[in-house]
């Protein structure tokens, strides 16, 4: 009797982790085309979201794990216009989020720190307003603790799975959150020809696997921090961009690079 009845429980979960699998699907296509309905596509890239389908899997710019879970939505340069819907963040295992080079208006939801298996989030050449999030700072850091001690953390991590963070080329203001040094996997952060203010956070020397760093053309203010001037010997840094800012002890040079900012760019009276 024990065998059939270890067969018929382990149907059941087979049944029910299918359900789960298929009701993930469904939430994550209705994600999907609730933002198409926001976006303006004149394009018509999006013609083949279509909600009469449950798995956003067949669908043209998503790409899907061997779970049917959307991992990627590439929608880079596609002439879009519109919002970001906060509801993307309920994507939870998307790794690529790639709408660069269109109309996308509106603020950056602070939802998107929910993603915590983001590698690269690029928002690029839009004409994105308000500030960064202070959240997205939080990406992979809570999967992190979660994955060490099995429990719900009561303060963030030192690490973050978030590789590639540009979010240059639009119009955000406000400060450079200093959460963003608790994204310590981050290669690439792009935050140039925007219209950031204040001091650049000590926190980004935290980030050692950091390569190239760029800030020009914004409105920042104070000091380079030694913190982040460390990273040339502490850590990765090949390009330092801090042209076109109030910094003092800078000029104003559209040129710098690493090895031209501590021997040629530096004011020295």
């Amino acid at each position: 009797m024990a065998a059939p009845r270890l067969a018929a429980i382990t149907a059941v979960l087979g049944y029910l982790v299918a359900l789960a699998a298929l009701a993930s699907c469904s939430t994550e296509g209705d994600i999907l085309y609730k933002q198409r309905l926001a976006w303006k596509d004149p394009k018509n890239v999006l013609r083949s979201w279509d909600p009469k389908l449950a798995n956003p899997c067949t669908w043209f710019h998503v790409t899907c794990n061997n779970d049917n879970s959307v991992i990627r939505v590439d929608l880079g340069n596609a002439g879009i216009s519109g919002p970001l819907i906060p509801d993307l963040g309920g994507l939870k295992n998307l790794q690529y989020l790639e709408l660069y080079h269109n109309h996308l208006n509106g603020s950056i939801p602070t939802t998107l720190g929910n993603l915590t298996n983001l590698v690269s989030l690029d928002l690029y050449s839009n004409h994105l307003t308000g500030a960064i999030p202070t959240t997205l700072g939080t990406i992979g850091t809570l999967r992190y603790l979660n994955h060490l001690t099995g429990a719900i953390p009561t303060t963030l991590g030192a690490i973050g799975t978030l590789g590639y963070l540009r979010l240059c080329k639009n119009k955000l203001t406000g400060s450079i959150p200093e959460s963003l040094g608790n994204l310590t996997n981050l290669e690439m952060l792009e935050l140039q020809k925007n219209a950031l203010n204040g001091a650049i956070p000590s926190s980004l020397g935290n980030i050692k696997t950091l390569k190239f760093l760029k800030l020009n053309a914004n409105m920042l203010t104070g000091t380079v921090p030694l913190e982040v001037l460390s990273l040339v010997i502490a850590g990765n840094l090949t390009e330092l961009n801090i042209a076109k800012n109030d910094l003092a002890g800078t000029v104003r040079s559209s040129r710098l690079r690493v090895t031209t900012i501590i021997q040629d760019m530096m004011k020295t009276t």
